[in-house]
């Protein structure tokens, strides 16, 4: 194991850029995670962990993955998080296979906020969805902030990233009605809406779903508030969607 000791390393300086940079992850197909726990979880469910840089003690790892040892000042230094614990580790961006056919899926569009883009993938994986689709100008599926919010869901649950024509592609391919949740005067309660199979659209909370999405939808939702009450955070709508349509196959 190459003890490392330097800033200057290359392998600190990968780590660094994958962490700041979407550019760098594209390029490199890899992106960095950090803990013990995310560590474990990654092995557990098949992602392809590329490199490990420890703190202290390293546990026994499979063969080809390349392994690094640092001060706790370095692996600091490293990691996307402030006071990481480590490990820090990379892991291949995988080749998305979505699993066939499609049922419940949940898209979001532009939704910018990596914790509600994580949030929302922990959520899908919780109650049992086919897929998790992003388009529009969303968080990146593979930033740390996405990364760590997702709790170790996103090495269990299918999510694409997709433009709004291939998304629309691949709901046609599976015979899928598209709603969208919006706040308008034609929005039907989702309550009475058969939301599976189907997919369902939520926006970003301050924009909604953009007319370009809207106009492809075969019907609008909208989840009953009281009145006076302000939209609902992305996150939420879509767990109370989710939970909707988990409920309604019981």
């Amino acid at each position: 194991m190459e003890q490392i000791r330097s800033r200057k390393n290359q392998y600190i300086l990968h780590l660094r850029a994958l962490a700041k940079s979407a550019d760098a992850r594209r390029e490199a197909g890899e992106y960095v995670c950090d803990g013990e726990k995310l560590l474990r979880e990654a092995l557990q469910f098949g992602a392809e962990v590329t490199s490990v840089l420890w703190r202290e003690a390293a546990f026994s790892l499979p063969d080809g993955i390349a392994q690094y040892a640092a001060d706790a000042e370095l692996v600091e230094y490293a990691s996307p998080l402030m006071h990481s614990p480590g490990p820090v580790f990379t892991v291949r961006i995988p080749a998305m296979r979505l699993p066939e056919p499609l049922h419940r899926v949940i898209v979001l569009e532009g939704v910018q906020d990596p914790g509600n883009v994580g949030t929302v993938i922990r959520t899908a994986n919780a109650l049992g969805m086919d897929a998790v689709v992003l388009t529009g100008a969303c968080a990146d599926l593979y930033g740390p902030k996405t990364v760590r919010a997702t709790m170790g869901a996103l090495f269990r649950q299918p999510v694409l990233t997709c433009a709004t024509d291939e998304l629309m592609q691949l709901l046609r391919a599976n015979c899928l009605k598209l709603y969208g949740a919006a706040l308008t005067d034609t929005a039907q309660d989702l309550r009475r809406v058969p939301l599976t199979p189907a997919a369902v659209a939520i926006g970003s909370e301050g924009r909604g779903l953009s007319a370009e999405l809207l106009a492809q939808c075969d019907g609008q939702i909208i989840i009953p508030m009281q009145p006076g009450a302000e939209s609902l955070n992305a996150a939420v709508a879509a767990a109370v969607v989710m939970w909707e349509i988990a409920r309604a196959e019981t």
